[in-house]
């Protein structure tokens, strides 16, 4: 295995990310419409230590995370790990990036007071420098045969201002073509829940009206990143993606969910669960999509940990540290199953564009 790195040197707090060919620059912490549609996730909510596991001194103030500075070493590792990603890292001072395979660290980014760190992972045995033979200038390519855990390390000694981390997932295939069902079957397993009606619109997008009723993947996964666009044609409709569903049965497995109200006019009070929440597990922590709007959810099932983010901010980090079970209702279900879209009820009209999976390697 071989292993490049570089880190592009700024003078400005911003520069173009490599990999995501947009235009519109965000906001700190945030992420522009464009950036979602493209798959874009923060890792930083510029908020909070959320989604993250920080092993030393951290804190965060005025959007920035500032990790070390008592003169103890630092490492900071997201919970949620990808096979395959584009990942942007903007901070200040003395720290960098280190990609950790199962027998241990195998390479380092370069340190800089000012620096925008842009690498890209994918799996292979070799490392992508240019077509020319020349490193590229604004970030790097790694090929790794293993898949490699991410973290942000400072020295002892060292402080680091992290401003933005975003990532990407990358190779995922479609999982719906826009043109037909192909792939994707009616769950007949209840008689009484086939009431939904799917169909492929002249845009290219699914459609699902009225419920209940489900829409299976013939293929099955069990740990994967799923992205898709939903958008709700009504307020405070419902609706959700099944995974690791028991294959043959009706709706059993783990949900994400889709519904977009919340109480009292707070955002931080979803109703029944709320965007992004697995349902019945675990509330979203924060209800970010709209009715009527067209939103980005992406979840990340990888063994006991599940992950998902709603246009780009991350709403679930839940371990299920139930017993193993078969049966997901009863415990922790790591077996394989088939993905499914839930027509809910007789109110169901959505739209679903860009479904795409990718496959994670076990632990």
């Amino acid at each position: 295995m071989r292993l490049a790195f570089l880190a592009a040197m700024c003078t400005m707090a911003l520069a173009s990310l490599t990999f995501a060919d947009v235009k519109e620059k965000p906001k700190q912490n945030t992420v522009t419409p464009k950036e979602i549609a493209d798959g874009w996730i923060l890792l930083f909510d510029g908020e909070t230590t959320f989604g993250w596991k920080i092993d030393g001194a951290a804190e965060v103030k005025d959007g920035v995370l500032t990790l070390g500075g008592n003169g103890k070493p630092v490492s900071a590792t997201p919970t949620a790990q990808f096979r395959d990603y584009d990942v942007v890292l903007e901070a200040e001072g003395n720290g960098g990036v280190a990609f950790h395979d199962e027998s241990g660290k195998v390479g380092t980014g370069s340190r800089a007071e000012r620096t925008e760190i842009k690498v890209r992972v994918v799996p292979g045995n070799g490392t992508k420098i240019g077509d020319d033979g020349k490193k590229p200038q604004q970030g790097v390519e790694v090929s790794s045969s293993h898949r490699l855990e991410f973290r942000i390390e400072v020295p002892e000694g060292g402080k680091m201002h992290v401003k933005s981390v975003k990532l990407r997932p990358v190779g995922t295939k479609q999982l719906f073509d826009g043109k037909s069902l192909d792939g994707w079957k009616v769950n007949g397993a209840d008689p009484k829940r086939m009431t939904s009606k799917f169909e492929v619109t002249k845009d290219g997008e699914l459609s699902i009206k009225n419920g209940p009723g489900d829409l299976v993947t013939e293929k099955e996964f069990d740990n994967f990143v799923l992205q898709a666009e939903c958008k709700t044609l009504g307020d405070g409709l419902n609706s959700g993606f099944f995974f690791r569903c028991i294959p043959g049965q009706y709706q059993n497995g783990y949900e994400a969910q889709i519904q977009n109200s919340f109480l009292d006019n707070d955002r931080s009070k979803p109703k029944d669960f709320g965007t992004g929440a697995i349902y019945r597990r675990i509330a979203a922590r924060k209800v970010v999509s709209n009715d009527n709007e067209w939103l980005t959810l992406t979840v990340v099932a990888d063994g006991k940990h599940i992950a998902t983010w709603v246009n780009g901010y991350q709403t679930v980090d839940w371990t299920d540290d139930r017993k193993e079970n078969e049966n997901p209702r009863q415990g922790y279900r790591a077996g394989k199953g088939p993905i499914s879209i839930q027509g809910h009820d007789p109110t169901t009209d959505l739209l679903f564009r860009n479904i795409r999976v990718a496959e994670l390697s076990g632990k």
